[in-house]
Formats: structure tokens, sequence, C-alpha cells
């Protein structure tokens, strides 16, 4: 039998979001933050997946997605967090970094290496470095660091060797 789902995990982290909170106030990042929560609560319900708030700007998601549409249905989310929302009579406009680690090319590997990946992924992205859609790699679930986190230090997403 042929497996057609692919579970996916990303991360995603808002683009401009202190400067949303610098120049608008707290009140409106709240707003985009809720907001941002709220699209992938109806994104999730479609779907067999969670998502959750890491902390800041930084969302993941975990999905069984079929093989066929997953990236499809990626793009379309991340369409969804791109678009505008309205927030004390201003328009503000974000949009969101996101990295995919999918457990279909990272054989084995245990949730929170996974997470890793994505989120060393999503930072590829959000530098220029790499664009989107782009799948994490081995390389990407055993970086020593992500963005400055390493492994062991609390919200690394690995315990500690």
């Amino acid at each position: 039998m042929q497996i057609q789902d692919s579970a996916n995990l990303r991360a995603s982290d808002g683009n401009g979001f202190k400067a949303v909170n610098d120049t608008h106030g707290h009140a409106a990042g709240d707003a985009v933050i809720a907001a941002t929560g709220r699209r992938l609560a109806a994104w999730t319900k479609q779907r067999q997946a969670v998502a959750a708030r890491l902390g800041g700007d930084e969302f993941a998601v975990a999905a069984v997605l079929p093989a066929r549409t997953a990236l499809a249905d990626i793009t379309a989310l991340r369409e969804q967090l791109h678009q505008p929302l309205t927030h004390d009579g201003r328009t503000l406009h974000m949009t969101v970094s996101m990295g995919i680690a999918r457990a279909t090319d990272l054989i084995g590997e245990e949730t929170g290496r996974l997470l890793r990946a994505a989120d060393a992924a999503m930072y590829r992205v959000k530098a220029g470095e790499a664009a989107f859609p782009y799948l994490a790699t081995y390389a990407d679930a055993y970086a020593d660091t992500v963005n400055g986190r390493r492994a062991g230090r609390a919200g690394a997403h690995l315990p500690a060797a």
C-alpha cells in the first residue's frame, strides 16, 4: 500500500511585527496575533491539523496533508495569513515567513527535530537565503543553532544532550 498523505510541520514568523507594535501600539500587535490565531484555527479545522503559538509572533502547524496537494494547501494558508486586517480604523498589512519540514523527507525523525527543521527552514526564507516554499533538510534538523537558539536552551525545541 502506498502512503498518499504527508505529515508536515511548519513554523511561521510574522514579518514586521515589531513595527506594528512600535507604530500602532501593542493593542494593534495583539490584534495581529489574535487574527493570526483565528486564521490558523479556521485552516486547521478543515484538516487533520493542529496549530500552536510558540511565543511572540511565532506559530507552528502540524498537519497530515495529501502529498499531491500539500504545497498548494500550505501556499493557500500563507496567502490567508497575508490578508490585511482592520484595527481601530487602520488597515494593517502583515506577511509571514514559513518553513516546511515534511516527515516524508526526514524519515525517522522525532517531532522535536521536525520542528527544529521547520524553524531553520523558516529563518532561511526570512533571511532571503531560500525562496518559499523551502523544504527542510536533514542539515536543517541538525543545525547547531537556529537564529541563536541552541539545543537544550529553553525554546530550542530539542532537549539537552
